[in-house]
């Protein structure tokens, strides 16, 4: 078993769900008392918000190498980063360490992939839906992203800030979401991808007629299989 490596704490009820993913998993393949060999490096988030918000993203990388650095150094065999809108950051990061950085988009098109999808919808952080760090992986492997309308952006944005990464959960906001990924349907999409590693927290896959491609589950999946050489 190789030890991973994990950059959390944004937000940590999404770590949590992470913590708690490999460790099942791991003893679902191992059996008996097996658990994962794992280390988590957790930050602050508020100041990752602070910068996020003020478009300060070379501060949040220099977060971010820190906690990678400290982990590799601690004996991590490779590294996740628990979130999907910080991988903006990946290649930064990657350059700075010698173990792998599991790339959440890369292990999520894979999930797709098997699925034989070719068009999907996107939820997530602006970041996320707006910018190209995350579409672009997904695309380069023949995946066509599809995002909400700008109002339905920003009511997925403010969800994920205002509630999710404090622990709250609304049927109210399930119900808005439900709505969104029906838009998203009505476009085209196949399938969805829960970019935000707290909205499985809220939605899940019955509240789809599409499949839900839930991140955090399948990027935690890989890790483990990353670690146990499958």
């Amino acid at each position: 078993m190789k030890r991973i490596g994990l950059i959390g704490g944004m937000s940590w009820e999404s770590s949590l769900e992470y913590y708690r993913l490999i460790n099942e998993e791991v003893k679902l393949r191992l059996g008996g008392l097996h658990s994962a060999e794992c280390l988590l490096y957790s930050v602050d988030f508020d100041k990752i918000e602070f910068y996020m918000r003020n478009n300060q993203w070379d501060s949040i990388a220099e977060i971010l190498v820190k906690a990678a650095k400290t982990l590799e150094t601690a004996g991590a065999y490779f590294i996740i980063l628990c979130t999907n809108t910080m991988h903006k950051l990946a290649k930064q990061i990657q350059e700075e360490i010698t173990v792998e950085l599991l790339h959440i988009a890369d292990a999520t098109a894979d999930e797709i992939i098997k699925a034989e999808i070719k068009k999907v919808g996107l939820l997530g952080t602006r970041p996320t839906m707006e910018q190209d760090f995350y579409k672009i992986r997904l695309e380069e492997k023949g995946i066509q992203v599809i995002v909400p309308s700008e109002k339905n952006r920003e009511t997925v944005h403010e969800i994920i800030f205002k509630e999710l990464c404090l622990g709250t959960l609304k049927q109210e906001s399930k119900s808005a979401y439900k709505m969104i990924i029906e838009e998203l349907v009505l476009m085209g999409a196949d399938g969805i991808i829960l970019g935000c590693t707290e909205i499985p927290l809220l939605v899940k896959k019955e509240d789809s007629k599409v499949p839900l491609f839930d991140t955090t589950y399948i990027h935690a999946i890989k890790a483990v299989e990353k670690s146990l050489n499958l």
